[in-house]
């Protein structure tokens, strides 16, 4: 009798402590889940004026709309974030993704000008090996600057290319498919722009901080 007693309080303790760790775990989850969003969304927010400068545009982060993207691999639609001068869209944002990086997805975003040419890249994301893959980060070399004011003649344009393969974007000692894995989604995301060109260029009316689509595009 005394083992059973002995026995069960032991299980009521095990389940009392699996109970408690389990509600540790969910609070811990919940709160640092809505820390790694911030954190994110901060990241996000610098990389936007670090293509395109506050001095531009200091309402960048709040022009942006929603546009369907199945061409770069999106089930869902994207973000796209619109540079407004003068009711003019100079510029625009486009999140993009290398699915074929060394170790896994590279989560970029992708700046273009008006006129087509390349306005910055910054990788936002990714999982690539410290001291080789990495250096796509703007903080460990200024190969991703090689994009900037870049534009593409056709959509088989040769230069896009690390120069391994005959283009014109450098590779790095040991490391190739990092930077070939970037250079063609940045050559993807371009010929998306001249795709949805249209859509694209239709500027975002803020009401409300509210961010809608002009009379003259797709939406409302």
């Amino acid at each position: 009798m005394e083992l059973l007693i002995s026995m069960r309080r032991s299980t009521l303790g095990i389940a009392l402590f699996a109970a408690v760790t389990a509600g540790v775990i969910a609070v811990t989850q919940v709160m640092t889940s809505e820390h790694i969003s911030l954190n994110k969304q901060e990241h996000r927010a610098r990389a936007l004026y670090e293509i395109l400068p506050r001095e531009l545009d200091d309402q960048l982060h709040r022009q942006s709309l929603q546009i369907s993207a199945p061409e770069l691999g999106f089930a869902e639609p994207i973000t796209a974030y619109q540079s407004i001068v003068d009711g003019e869209v100079a510029a625009v944002i486009l999140p993009a993704t290398a699915p074929d990086g060394y170790s896994g997805d590279i989560r970029l975003l992708v700046g273009i000008w008006r006129d087509g040419r390349v306005a910055g890249v910054r990788v936002l994301e990714h999982k690539e090996t410290p001291g080789l893959g990495d250096k796509v980060e703007l903080a460990k070399s200024n190969w991703i600057l090689a994009f900037d004011n870049k534009a593409m003649d056709s959509s088989n344009d040769s230069r896009w290319r690390v120069r391994k393969d005959g283009g014109d974007f450098d590779q790095f000692t040991g490391a190739t498919i990092t930077p070939r894995a970037v250079v063609r989604t940045v050559a993807r995301t371009v010929q998306f722009y001249e795709s949805r060109r249209p859509e694209l260029l239709s500027p975002v009316v803020i009401q409300d901080s509210t961010p809608t689509v002009s009379a003259s595009g797709d939406e409302s």
